[in-house]
């Protein structure tokens, strides 16, 4: 008996460890910042203003369960000490209205470099890094976001428009930029484009 409940105990933490290290194996490891590109001479002043979310992709997005997402805006609004105040307009579910979900991004040692201010806010990450991989400032960016939370690193890349739709070929140029980083089909999604508080 003794050694039937011994089993026992072990095969359920067997199954609980397995359960465990799965959730954590699936997701894709993130790079390293260096082998990221990063926008040449990035000018913040050229970045600055109001960007639409046209596709995001990620090692914790998933297609099948996500499918598509409700298009939000984001504006960066450039302060004197070069950071910005990063106001990201969501669409709440059910009509309940508009989200606004806002932060500080501090540039770092390299142009186009982020981190995110005020840390203590949130005590569940370790880090958070934001990178301009690519942007013509006029049209689209790729920018690539790296954090650690809870001892895992989760990685996505957003890709921008100053508009609400972009051109089939800028969004296949994100889908071959996200699969360079390791990145496979099911982990890249669009948005549906909305008239519903992103342009506040």
């Amino acid at each position: 008996m003794a050694l039937s409940v011994v089993c026992l105990g072990l095969a359920l933490l067997g199954v609980l460890q397995s359960q465990a290290q799965d959730s954590t194996q699936n997701l894709i490891p993130a790079p390293s910042l260096l082998t990221v590109p990063l926008q040449p001479d990035f000018r913040s002043d050229q970045f600055r203003g109001r960007w639409y979310v046209v596709g995001l992709a990620g090692n914790a997005v998933q297609k099948e369960k996500e499918g598509q997402f409700t298009m939000y805006s984001t504006i960066y609004e450039l302060q004197e000490n070069k950071s910005y105040n990063v106001t990201s307009i969501l669409v709440r579910d059910q009509d309940q209205g508009c989200r606004y979900w806002i932060r500080t991004f501090v540039p770092s040692s390299r142009a186009g470099q982020f981190t995110l201010g005020n840390m203590h806010r949130y005590p569940q990450i370790q880090s958070y890094n934001v990178q301009v991989a690519t942007t013509d400032y006029n049209q689209f960016a790729m920018v690539f976001f790296r954090k650690t939370s809870e001892n895992k690193q989760y990685f996505k890349i957003t890709l921008y428009g100053r508009t609400k739709e972009l051109s089939p070929e800028l969004k296949e140029r994100f889908i071959r930029f996200a699969k360079s980083l390791g990145l496979k089909d099911d982990n890249i999604i669009f948005s549906v484009p909305t008239d519903q508080c992103i342009d506040n």
